[in-house]
């Protein structure tokens, strides 16, 4: 005889059946809509010419019409910004640190850094789902030994795999928001890992960009144009390879107690 929970379990069962198989049997063509918009989206990037304005040069040449429409602006500029950072991650522009410095040096270190977390967390996300939907069952079924391996490794610790990979940008930012796709990683975790992890290189790349002005001076002097180089010195470098490591302590914890219950 079946009862009602029974009945209800089985219900559930069911659906849950029909919505996979619903998945199982979605037209490829509508898993690669959301891969064709962001691949259509860079590349009307590069033919507007976005790469000359997303400069170093760019920004000094610009400084001082930049500022003043900001502090005429100051909402609809900080909204602006929020806007265009999300859409350059999400569509896979390389501009990101540009952008970032560009905040500091806009919005000062402290909101430029805020408002650049919230939107390459909001970006990275899009770019994150798009890479899921299109590729992310099948990479995942076809994966060698090392990248199964790595999806273990996510499976049992997703947050703190991405957060230490979010710390220190060993990878490009463009890679490191579409290669979690292919690790069956939930969007929460990834928000959560993304969002936190960038903070402190956000916040550092921000303060450089609010003292830009003596470094674009500085360049002029010397007759040449000023470069992501001059700012970033061996002691930033140092200091987020140093918090990548104390991030990935606890983790190396977890694992070697594991090894340590199985033997």
């Amino acid at each position: 005889m079946t009862t009602p929970s029974t009945s209800s379990r089985m219900d559930q069962a069911m659906t849950g059946n029909h919505e996979t198989d619903r998945a199982a049997t979605k037209p490829v063509w509508k898993k690669l809509v959301p891969i064709a918009i962001v691949a259509a989206g860079l590349g009307a990037g590069y033919a507007a010419g976005l790469q000359d304005y997303l400069s170093l040069a760019a920004l000094a040449e610009q400084r001082d019409t930049l500022r003043s429409f900001v502090a005429d602006h100051r909402i609809g500029s900080a909204l602006g910004f929020v806007a265009l950072y999300a859409l350059a991650v999400a569509f896979s522009f390389p501009a990101a640190s540009i952008l970032t410095i560009f905040s500091g040096f806009l919005f000062g270190w402290l909101l430029g850094g805020v408002l650049t977390a919230i939107a390459a967390t909001t970006g990275a996300s899009a770019i994150f789902l798009a890479a899921r939907s299109a590729f992310g069952d099948v990479l995942r079924k076809r994966a060698g030994p090392f990248a199964a391996k790595m999806a273990d490794g996510f499976a049992q610790d997703a947050f703190g795999y991405l957060f230490v990979l979010r710390l220190a940008p060993v990878f490009p930012f463009f890679i490191m928001n579409i290669a979690p796709a292919f690790f069956d990683i939930k969007l929460r975790t990834y928000v959560a890992a993304t969002f936190l992890g960038i903070l402190p290189g956000t916040f550092a790349y921000a303060w450089l960009g609010q003292g830009l002005d003596s470094v674009i001076v500085s360049a002029a002097e010397a007759g040449r144009e000023v470069s992501i180089a001059d700012l970033v010195t061996p002691q930033i470098t140092i200091a987020f390879a140093g918090l990548a490591i104390v991030a990935a302590i606890p983790t190396i914890i977890r694992k070697f107690r594991a090894r340590k219950n199985e033997a």
